[in-house]
């Protein structure tokens, strides 16, 4: 009976080992993607640079001793493809309709439609109340992938790099509740009730789910606690059961590529030290460098939409920069915009899958060079 048991530990955990190794890559598209020939224009180009990203990162076994949640580079064959473009069609196709030519002024017609048919989406996914559904249909998306015993990897491409990022900032478990209603202020009979009542660090989806129950965002972008203490306490209750069901699966994401990536320009308030948000970004980064996960930019040097995210900061640098201790950081945030990728800038940023073979070896190389640039201050001392 021992020997019976004793097979059966072992059968379990070399299947727990292995489905953890499980890697799921998860490409989110950009705008412009609304119509079914754009939509095949860019399921066509992943399936190819899956292809290419999935032989470079086996072809590097060094990726393993430096990203602990990449197991040892077992990736799907296929992509797992997350496709939100239709959401925006309706909006759009209203604005397109309004869009008259008029022979005296053709340049103003064929301007304005190429703005509306280019831009429209990445305006359009900047809004809540759209962003916030595609989130949770994304959080679904990566809910069945752990389900299969896969950690994800999640490629934002164009406008897909602002979902990715919104993920991460909404749904990633970064905020321990107890010190976040002392941050809050909250009245001693609150901060008491959650000292005595301890739940499992959470996401800022469930702390905003179903909006004012404990609080809500206010329009100048800080967090407004619910004045009714004891609706904040009926819901705190069900923190745990609320964290599971809207937050990422713990520890699941493995890390982010965004490429293509024009968030600095659409964020650029993250860069603001009055935005009272950015409490909140600086919780992210320290969870990010202290769970082994990594956030990287990667960009053709030619795309004009490609925009750098950041200079390269060491831990050390962040640590100062963000004012607050990072205990035994591995995760890496890197940034690499100076790819070249050989092509027409007016071409580039619709070139990572034709240049598939430049960007996939790009990817791989920043991964490595960040982690390399990331701790040499630490290396050295």
């Amino acid at each position: 009976m021992k020997k019976i048991i004793i097979i059966l530990m072992i059968f379990l955990i070399s299947n727990c080992s292995y489905a953890q190794d499980k890697l799921s890559f998860v490409y989110i598209n950009g705008a412009n993607n609304n119509n079914i020939k754009m939509k095949t224009w860019y399921e066509r180009g992943v399936k190819k640079l899956h292809k290419l990203l999935r032989k470079n990162f086996i072809k590097h076994p060094e990726l393993k001793k430096s990203y602990k949640k990449l197991g040892n580079l077992d990736i799907e064959n296929e992509p797992d493809i997350f496709f939100w473009g239709y959401n925006s069609k309706a909006d759009l196709d209203y604005v397109k309709r309004r869009i008259k030519f008029n022979i005296t002024a053709p340049f103003a017609y064929f301007a304005k439609k190429f703005i509306t048919e280019n831009i429209h989406d990445a305006i359009w996914i900047q809004k809540s109340n759209n962003m916030l559904p595609v989130l949770d249909d994304l959080n679904e998306n990566i809910k069945k992938e752990t389900e299969k015993g896969n950690n994800i990897i999640l490629f934002g491409y164009s406008a897909g790099a602002f979902i990715a990022y919104e993920y991460m900032f909404n749904k990633l478990r970064y905020i321990n509740p107890e010190v976040f209603f002392e941050k809050m202020s909250a009245d001693k009979d609150l901060t008491d009730f959650v000292k005595h009542n301890k739940r499992k660090d959470t996401c800022l989806a469930a702390l905003l789910y179903r909006n004012t129950d404990i609080g809500s965002m206010s329009p100048y972008g800080n967090f407004v606690l619910n004045k009714d203490t004891e609706r904040i306490k009926n819901k705190y209750i069900q923190l745990d059961e609320i964290t599971e069901n809207v937050c990422a699966p713990e520890n699941s994401i493995a890390g982010i590529v965004n490429f293509a990536n024009p968030s600095p320009l659409f964020y650029s308030d993250l860069f603001d030290d009055k935005y009272e948000l950015n409490y909140f970004n600086s919780l992210m980064v320290k969870y990010i460098l202290e769970n082994g996960m990594f956030l990287i930019t990667v960009n053709f040097r030619e795309d004009p939409i490609g925009f750098s995210t950041s200079g390269n900061l060491t831990v050390k640098d962040i640590e100062r920069h963000l004012n607050m201790k990072i205990n035994k950081p591995t995760g890496v945030i890197y940034n690499n915009s100076d790819v070249w990728a050989k092509r027409f800038s007016f071409l580039a940023h619709v070139s990572y899958w034709s240049a598939g073979k430049t960007f996939s070896k790009a990817v791989v190389k920043t991964l490595l060079e960040g982690k390399k640039f990331q701790y040499n201050d630490i290396n050295n001392e």
